[in-house]
């Protein structure tokens, strides 16, 4: 049976190729590039699939458009709300994102272009440097759609900054400028815009420019420890999350973004 070309396997991403470089493209640009069922579901098999493909030997995680990615579909939600047994297929997708970045052992590199929130910063940070356009903001406001941020946050953030700035930010759902961000080390490097391309292209050139192997497997063994928390936290926030998808506040979150209006949170 003939095998479908990686470059032609997904509808909402886009999967281009410039040598051993292998760029990943959330392409919802209308929508910032958030999650819908179909991207959801695309997030949790690509990284699997870019493993497997013999061609490249670096990634490139990035958006179409204006955003990186700004986190879960408003309509998608909704459809959650109205059928909560389907956020059983949504957390083993999310446990599937993130364990397979995790196991992915090519260098994965972040190309923020623009804001990531909620799932999109999930995204940024589960990759292994991170470059953002100093016009960017990320953070992960899940609490302000009355939402745990079971998708990852709790076990990436703390990693990464601490215990405490992490539940800062966790709990108030805060968004840092991207600078703010390379300072207290959630992400790599903060560039002017104009220097971002710039940026990631030479520290890929100087991954592929590298031992290959030795590369890998410096991340594989650097990741063992960070897998493990991972894995010990991954359940349980799904099932945080999947619990407030119930309640009257997420769903009082979810009507006032369509009406646009600041939510009215009761603690139900």
């Amino acid at each position: 049976m003939r095998q479908v070309p990686l470059e032609e396997r997904y509808e909402t991403l886009t999967i281009t190729r410039e040598g051993r470089l292998l760029t990943i493209t959330m392409n919802r640009p209308e929508a910032l590039n958030a999650a819908d069922a179909l991207l959801h579901e695309e997030l949790a098999h690509v990284f699997y699939d870019v493993a497997a493909d013999p061609g490249s030997d670096v990634i490139v995680l990035t958006g179409a458009g204006r955003a990186f990615s700004a986190g879960g579909d408003i309509p998608w939600m909704q459809t959650a709300i109205d059928r909560p047994e389907s956020f059983e297929q949504t957390a083993r997708e999310a446990k599937r994102i993130v364990f397979s970045m995790l196991d992915l052992e090519k260098p994965l590199v972040a190309r923020v272009n623009g804001h990531a929130t909620g799932l999109g910063a999930t995204l940024a940070l589960f990759c292994d440097v991170i470059f953002a356009a100093d016009t960017a903001k990320i953070g992960d406001p899940h609490v302000s759609i009355g939402f745990v941020a079971g998708d990852g946050g709790p076990a990436i953030w703390p990693q990464l900054i601490g215990y405490a700035r992490a539940k800062e930010y966790l709990m108030t759902g805060e968004l840092l400028p991207a600078r703010k961000a390379a300072e207290i080390g959630l992400i790599n490097h903060a560039v002017p815009p104009e220097e971002l391309d710039a940026a990631v292209s030479a520290f890929t050139a100087k991954l592929l420019a590298g031992a290959t192997k030795a590369i890998r497997w410096s991340k594989t063994v650097t990741n063992i420890e960070l897998k493990r928390i991972v894995h010990g936290v991954m359940d349980a926030s799904v099932a945080y999350e999947a619990l407030s998808n119930r309640t009257e506040d997420h769903q009082e979150a979810v009507d006032a973004f369509r009406t646009r209006r600041k939510p009215v949170f009761t603690g139900r």
